[in-house]
C-alpha cells in the first residue's frame, strides 16, 4: 500500500491510546460485573459476591483495583454486635461509566437477545421513561456512527517509521 492511499491513522502511534489505557482497568470479566452490581444498588461484599457469583478472592481483587483506580470507595458500616464492615460506592469516575453500561445493555439486547427479553431495562427514576445513549457533538448534531472520525488530539505522537 503507497503512503497516499494509507489510512491517516497509520501515522500516528497507539503507544499512548485511551482505549488500551481504559482497557487496562475495566478489560477483565468480572470487572463489568462487580460495576454492574454497584450500579444497580447491591453494594455489600457478601451480596456482591453471592448474586453475581464471583469467587472470593476474585472479588476482592477487582474491588481493590477499582478502588485504586478511583471508581469506587469504601464507605464503613457496622450491624449491632458484628464487626465493622464495608460497602462500595460509586465515585464519580464510576459514575461516569454510566452511558458505558447502558450501551453495553443496548448492544447486548440487539445483537444477544435472549428469547425472553432483556433481563435489564435502564428508565429514567423521575418518569419511567426508557434511558438511550446518543452521540452528539458540542454544536447538538446527532450524527451517526460513520459521520464520527477520530482525530489525532494534542496528546497525540508521531509513528515511528523503521
Amino acid at each position: 500500500m503507497s503512503q497516499q492511499t494509507m489510512p491517516e491513522a497509520m501515522n500516528w502511534s497507539t503507544e499512548n491510546c485511551t482505549i488500551s489505557r481504559t482497557m487496562e482497568i475495566l478489560g477483565e470479566k468480572w470487572t463489568f460485573h462487580v460495576l454492574r452490581e454497584v450500579f444497580v444498588g447491591v453494594r455489600r461484599f457478601e451480596d456482591i459476591r453471592a448474586r453475581a457469583n464471583i469467587p472470593r478472592q476474585v472479588l476482592t481483587d477487582r474491588l481493590t483495583a477499582l478502588i485504586d483506580r478511583g471508581l469506587l470507595r469504601r464507605e464503613a458500616y457496622r450491624i449491632p454486635g458484628q464487626r465493622e464492615r464495608y460497602e462500595y460506592r460509586l465515585t464519580q469516575a464510576g459514575l461516569d461509566l454510566y452511558p458505558v453500561m447502558v450501551a453495553l445493555v443496548h448492544w447486548g439486547d440487539q445483537y444477544l437477545p435472549l428469547d425472553s427479553g432483556p433481563p435489564l431495562s435502564p428508565e429514567h427514576r423521575g418518569c419511567g421513561g426508557k434511558v438511550t445513549v446518543t452521540l452528539q457533538c458540542d454544536a447538538g448534531h446527532v450524527p451517526t456512527p460513520r459521520e464520527v472520525a477520530f482525530r489525532p488530539g494534542p496528546g497525540a505522537t508521531r509513528r515511528k517509521v523503521s
